[in-house]
């Protein structure tokens, strides 16, 4: 949903100026000078710097205008002061320029309208101010822009102020279309409905009493407005019912016109009023929370779209029409609306005239919608307008700046699209469209999108249709090919690139062309397993087209190119291993770690039995017992299987084979890394081996918070070797969907200073399993480690033989109680003190 700022601009943009510009223009006359004595020096003065100040701001606006065309609030202010300052052929440019780029709104034009007729005899301005009121009106739907225009013209049209028949008929007319346009707006639309009957009454006023026929006619025609109006669900309908009741009394007709019933009142007039006032009532809470004036903007927005939605499961096309136009002049550049409006508008009503104007509204509005452009050379297209037109409409579109490159290409297409139904098309343009046409769109799109969408599937479809268009239409199989080879100079890297070429030269049956391209592909590197995959391919292609000879070749140049792969594939797997292997070692020495210090820092604040109990709850639980080893804690397994599947990652989207070099495989060192900031938040893996496709890339590791799971922005890509690396560094401030990436070289080594300094005890106790005894026996003793409990309790063993234990309290289990009177059939071989039990356990 998009509720811009610029609505909030367009609202807050007109400012009432009480004084016309006539009367500005006067204060400028010479009359105005006359006055003498010291009040009209202070005030001549005080004019003066207003003038001055008033000036130099005006070269200010000009000035940001003239570097900065398209900015909205510098048109705005600079037509305020214009209109302040009384420069009338200025204000008339600068309204010009403004309109020319953007769409004005209702409350402009109204002061355009009001200053031209100002200005101007009467003779010379209506011409001028009737066209500034059409083209207001089709800018936004504004029920006061109508009435200010339906009463200029009737009180300025000289053959309407004068009742003819050319006249009236005139004003009628321009009454029918306001109603159109306007008068289902619930809220406003019985104003025009007013403003219609009070003109007809006032006609039936001009007709001679004598002519009662003319006079029947005009009263039939006033007694239809009223039945129309009571049959659209108004504000005020009550009103009205009893101002026709009123009417039809004054007319002859015996009716209670105090009486709110409807007595006296024809069937049909009765039944379609009642089915209004169901229709109204239903509509009354939309109504009252669009036009609520404490809620904010999104949330306005929001209940327009509930009451479209209303509407459109009431299934009247018109009514949607209407509330579409009330929230776009309340939101006008909201791209969710104008899709919405469009889109509703080809599926329902399909008149070709109103949907091209509103599409050219709705990309006046919004030019930077892709979308829209699109939906509008395909809404051309269906109502067969000219080929000028949609020319103009698709050269127009490119002078706009959209979001992303894609936008662009597919509006390249929809026109390319456009231009082969045509030319395909049997009673169409034959000697008017030609296919030269549509190869310079073809060209002017590849031109303009290459640099932008280099190694991209956008781009392969693009030269894909470009290729097969040439070879049914253009009837050029040199051009077909050429545009392929162009492809390849771009995007040479990409395995589909070749892959389509070599598929439209075998679909002729050229074989010895396909092969040809085999030959030129087979050894280069391509992402994933491009590189095997396009040696099977030819030795799958040659098992079904070519000879025995051919078969021998492509084995004898294929088959080294995949032992080559095979094999740098095992290393690279293998070195992936070993480091799945260290890191599962770190999580594990880690998870001791941090078992150990726990254990010691929560025993040491318990009592010593609630100590020994903890202990031995946590053996219980926390590991698994081998009749003659040690198993790995139950945390551990869980945290190092969460380790193999984040390595599996790493291998599935990090490999890629590389060509040898002096006839040995590259081996690839951590060192060549580069760290990737400022990423915007949807880039994937597939969207950086594209950007990095020309340097090599081994790895792709994108960095994702650990609680949401969303991209933070930041990666880290490996590269096979030093050029490699230093050729996508220069890559830094290059633009990566919409955002300027910062590339820069890893150095693991910094971070890994501070690990040096560790105690050297830790790796002596590492060293003491021998050369052989591997990770595994380092795992035991770190896991044997942690197993020991930590009990501050000590056996001390004294200079005679003797021991005691030491501690902060004395070991006492609990089944041994100090103190308690022994029974007469008991023994004294069981101990009575702590004394003797230390000695028990001492012996044991």
């Amino acid at each position: 949903m998009e509720v811009e700022s610029s609505n909030e601009t367009m609202r807050e943009m007109e400012t009432k100026n009480g004084d016309s510009l006539q009367s500005q223009s006067e204060t400028k006359s010479p009359s105005s000078s006359n006055s003498s004595g010291d009040s009209g020096d202070e005030s001549s003065s005080a004019d003066s710097e207003d003038e001055s100040q008033q000036s130099a701001q005006l070269k200010v606006l000009e000035a940001n205008l003239s570097s900065d065309p398209s900015n909205y609030d510098f048109h705005v202010q600079y037509i305020k002061l214009l209109r302040k300052m009384g420069e009338i052929e200025k204000l008339r440019q600068a309204r010009e320029a403004m309109s020319a780029i953007f769409p004005l709104t209702p409350q402009m034009w109204q002061e355009w309208a009001k200053d031209e007729a100002s200005i101007s005899t009467a003779s010379e301005a209506f011409s001028v101010v009737e066209k500034l009121y059409e083209r207001g009106i089709f800018d936004y739907m504004s029920v006061p822009l109508w009435c200010d225009y339906l009463n200029y013209v009737q009180e300025n049209d000289p053959s309407v102020s004068g009742c003819s028949a050319d006249g009236i008929s005139k004003l009628r007319n321009l009454f029918e279309r306001a109603l159109t346009a306007a008068g289902l707006h619930v809220s406003e639309g019985s104003q025009i409905w007013e403003a219609y009957r009070e003109f007809e009454q006032a006609i039936l006023l001009t007709i001679d009493e004598t002519d009662i026929k003319a006079r029947e006619a005009q009263i039939q025609q006033i007694r239809s407005l009223f039945q129309r109006q009571l049959s659209v669900p108004l504000e005020n309908l009550r009103p009205t019912l009893l101002s026709f009741k009123a009417w039809e009394v004054k007319h002859g007709n015996v009716l209670d016109a105090l009486s709110g019933d409807l007595d006296g009142i024809s069937s049909h007039v009765a039944s379609a009023y009642q089915k209004a006032m169901e229709m109204y009532i239903v509509r009354v809470h939309h109504e009252e929370q669009i036009s609520r004036k404490d809620v904010s903007d999104t949330e306005k927005f929001q209940n327009f779209m509930n009451y479209l939605k209303f509407e459109k499961s009431e299934g009247d096309p018109a009514r949607v029409q209407v509330l579409n136009e009330r929230a776009i002049t309340d939101f006008p550049v909201s791209s969710d609306l104008w899709l919405g409006y469009t889109q509703y508008l080809d599926k329902t009503l399909k008149v070709g005239n109103v949907i091209q104007d509103v599409y050219s509204r709705a990309t006046k509005n919004c030019p930077w919608v892709g979308e829209l452009w699109v939906q509008h050379l395909l809404s051309l297209e269906r109502n067969r307008a000219s080929e000028e037109v949609i020319s103009a409409v698709f050269e127009k579109s490119l002078t706009c700046s959209f979001t992303t490159f894609e936008e662009y290409l597919e509006l390249f297409l929809t026109r390319i699209d456009g231009l082969r139904r045509r030319i395909l098309s049997s009673g169409e343009v034959e000697g008017v469209l030609d296919y030269s046409l549509v190869r310079e769109t073809f060209k002017y799109a590849s031109d303009y999108l290459s640099s932008h969408l280099k190694n991209s599937d956008g781009l392969l479809n693009l030269h894909a249709y470009w290729a097969r268009l040439e070879l049914s239409l253009g009837k050029d199989l040199v051009t077909a090919r050429g545009v392929w080879e162009s492809l390849l100079k771009i995007s040479g890297s990409m395995l589909e690139a070749w892959q389509g070429y070599i598929a439209m030269e075998i679909e002729l049956g050229h074989t010895s062309e396909a092969r040809s391209i085999y030959k030129r592909c087979y050894s280069k590197r391509f992402a994933g397993t491009g590189s095997e995959d396009i040696c099977r391919a030819w030795l799958r292609f040659e098992r079904q087209f070519g000879t025995l000879e051919d078969f021998d070749h492509a084995v004898q140049k294929v088959t080294p190119r995949l032992e080559e792969l095979q094999l740098y594939r095992t290393q690279q797997e293998s070195k992936t291993f070993a480091g799945a292997m260290d890191q599962r070692e770190n999580t594990i020495k880690k998870i001791s770690r941090e078992k150990r210090k726990g254990g010691l820092d929560t025993t040491a604040e318990q009592s010593p039995a609630k100590r020994q109990k903890q202990i031995a709850q946590n053996q219980n639980k926390g590991y698994e017992k081998d009749k003659n080893d040690l198993q790995i804690p139950a945390e551990v397994n869980a945290a190092v299987e969460a380790t193999d599947k984040v390595e599996q990652r790493d291998i599935t989207h990090g490999k890629q084979t590389k060509d040898t070099e002096g006839g040995k495989l590259q081996e690839y060192t951590d060192q060549c890394t580069a760290f990737i900031s400022n990423l915007h938040l949807k880039t994937n893996y597939d969207d950086l081996r594209r950007f990095f496709g020309d340097v090599g890339v081994v790895s792709i590791r994108i960095l994702h918070d650990k609680f949401t799971g969303k991209s933070r922005g930041l990666a880290y890509v490996d590269f096979s070797d030093d050029e490699h690396l230093a050729a996508a560094v220069a890559k830094n401030k290059q633009m990566l969907l919409g955002k300027r990436l910062s590339i820069a070289r890893s150095d693991p080594k910094r971070n890994k200073k501070s690990s040096q300094s560790a105690p050297k005890e830790r790796a002596h106790t590492g060293d003491q399993s021998g050369s052989n005894g591997g990770s595994a026996s380092k795992r035991s003793v770190e896991i044997s480690k942690s197993r020991e409990p930590q009990n501050p309790h000590a056996v001390v063993r004294m200079r005679d033989g003797t021991a005691q234990l030491k501690g902060k309290t004395a070991f006492l289990p609990r089944n041994v109680r100090p103190n308690k009177p022994k029974a007469a059939d008991e023994g004294d071989d069981k101990p009575k003190s702590n004394e003797e039990f230390r000695k028990l356990f001492i012996s044991d």
